[in-house]
């Protein structure tokens, strides 16, 4: 049986999403860091850039709807471990945003009519609650963007950059900027960037083999909620 080499900078990838994500949720541990903000920035275009690779590789397989299944059952699991950690969470969790934009994604790149009509509902959705959604519309947007210029060249990177750009508060980061804010820039700058440095790296790392990230990792979105409340409780 053939076996088909795992894409090592796409597990690289992953996992400093994943990193990302928790230097950014531990901003709310209890001690100051807002640095943590900037690296925290990463997270979310890095994980629509894995869904695009994968949609670009595998798109016309049905293992995409399995995928799918999994992102709309930890949206519900992560839910209650989010809202406990999270101070006043204004949004859902971050899955149902990444499932909305796998929709979408799957949608454009597939012409059957469920695929169409999912991908029509997703958008439908993602406009109608996109205040509830964390980084809003333009977050269901991303992982299409990501496919786009997957395999184009560098200069249309701009395009996801300025996509993940919009989904972060641009409006708040450009004011904070104008007032001098480094914090905001590097925010600003973050954002716009991180889809080429994404691309960067899936282009040239593919020599390394870093511990391969499989579907155990969807678990590691809530329990690392857990972790932090634990580490949250005993440090206050």
């Amino acid at each position: 049986m053939h076996l088909r080499k795992r894409d090592g900078a796409l597990d690289l990838l992953k996992w400093l999403a994943l990193l990302s994500m928790l230097l950014d949720h531990l901003r709310y541990v209890g001690f100051s860091a807002d640095w943590l903000y900037v690296p925290g920035r990463l997270a979310f275009p890095w994980f629509c850039l894995a869904m695009a690779a994968n949609l670009a590789r595998d798109g016309r397989r049905k293992t995409e709807w399995r995928y799918l299944g999994w992102l709309v059952l930890f949206s519900a699991v992560s839910e209650i471990p989010y809202r406990l950690y999270i101070p006043e969470p204004d949004t859902l969790n971050v899955m149902p945003t990444l499932a909305l934009g796998l929709l979408v994604a799957r949608g454009w790149q597939d012409s059957a009519p469920v695929s169409r009509l999912l991908a029509l509902a997703a958008l439908v959705a993602a406009a109608v609650f996109s205040e509830r959604l964390m980084f809003g519309f333009f977050g269901v947007m991303l992982p299409l963007a990501m496919l786009l210029v997957f395999r184009r060249p560098w200069s249309l990177s701009v395009l996801p950059g300025l996509i993940c750009l919009a989904a972060n508060q641009w409006q708040v980061l450009l004011e904070s900027a104008r007032f001098g804010s480094s914090l905001a820039t590097l925010g600003l700058a973050t954002c716009l960037f991180a889809p080429m440095l994404g691309m960067f790296l899936l282009r040239h790392l593919r020599h390394l083999q870093p511990p391969p990230m499989r579907r155990w990792a969807y678990a590691l979105y809530p329990v690392h909620f857990l972790m932090l409340l634990a580490v949250r409780a005993a440090y206050t």
